[in-house]
């Protein structure tokens, strides 16, 4: 089955808004800034958690931040997703009651740059985790790398915001952004799961830090290679090297460094073609560290 690539929509007009200020020079300048509003994701009747999002796609973060964190298993069956936007809530509905609405408590995930909410359940599902040993050709890494970078976006509007796409050999298949990198993986993850995307032979680029979470997040949606701009932190790569993820950082220009997983990687980038990154993408990419 063919399945249009979602992308970003920097025009959207609910996503950002013009604000007026000066600049350094004392001058008016007015600077497009992204928007950010709460979004509380409801499993059945029990309320589960209040995010911080731009306000997309609300339905694929509240399928997927459920599966995230293991409070939705492959055998409930989801009969619905509504969202109601005056109130800014999103409820998934499944065909019978689950086994964590009874033991949850609220909880408040903010849109900040750290963790996030993580819930117990996630490291619990990383126990006995095999990810598919699907091999991953260095050369791919470049051309998604030019395309990510170079297709048009809200960080490139806006600023203040993470991207991550997921991707089959050359192919971007969806491209999600949010003021928190773990909105973008888990709109994605409630994607494909709506639409019955295997995940084998897929990688998940994300322009952020290589968390813990991120390294969970992918480990448990299936995805065998995880890809970023920006670097890792060492409990990443313990996860990582305890899943066998292939968790590769620092992808910038012609260089990238890989911490685990190295036995998917086949080398077939004659690196003298790769042209050298220009100085706005390299300052993009500081920007997301």
């Amino acid at each position: 089955m063919m399945i249009d690539p979602i992308l970003p929509d920097p025009q959207d007009p609910r996503l950002s808004r013009a604000v007026a200020g000066v600049d350094e020079t004392g001058q008016s300048r007015s600077i497009s800034v992204i928007e950010e509003r709460p979004l509380t994701i409801y499993l059945n009747s029990q309320e589960i958690v209040t995010a911080m999002t731009i306000g997309d796609h609300p339905q694929y973060l509240a399928l997927g931040f459920l599966l995230n964190q293991g409070m939705l298993k492959d055998t409930d069956q989801v009969t619905g997703i509504d969202y109601d936007e005056e109130l800014e809530v999103a409820v998934v509905r499944t065909a019978t009651a689950t086994d964590v609405e009874a033991k949850l408590e609220k909880k408040t995930r903010t849109s900040g740059c750290a963790v996030g909410t993580v819930f117990g359940d996630m490291m619990a599902g990383l126990e006995g985790l095999t990810l598919p040993d699907t091999p991953v050709h260095t050369s791919s890494f470049y051309d998604l790398s030019y395309q990510i970078n170079h297709t048009p976006s809200l960080y490139m509007e806006t600023g203040a915001i993470h991207g991550t796409a997921l991707c089959q050999g050359r192919d971007i298949l969806a491209y999600m952004e949010d003021v928190g990198r773990h909105n973008a993986v888990d709109k994605i993850a409630g994607w494909m799961h709506l639409n019955g995307i295997p995940a084998a032979d897929k990688v998940l680029y994300t322009t952020g830090r290589l968390t813990s979470e991120m390294v969970i997040k992918t480990s448990l949606m299936g995805i065998p290679t995880l890809i970023s701009r920006s670097g890792f932190t060492a409990w990443g790569v313990d996860i990582a090297r305890q899943v066998g993820l292939t968790l590769i950082g620092r992808m910038r220009g012609r260089k990238f460094t890989c911490l685990s997983g190295q036995h998917r990687l086949v080398f077939d980038q004659d690196l003298s073609q790769v042209p050298d990154e220009d100085k706005k993408l390299r300052r993009k990419g500081a920007a997301h560290d």
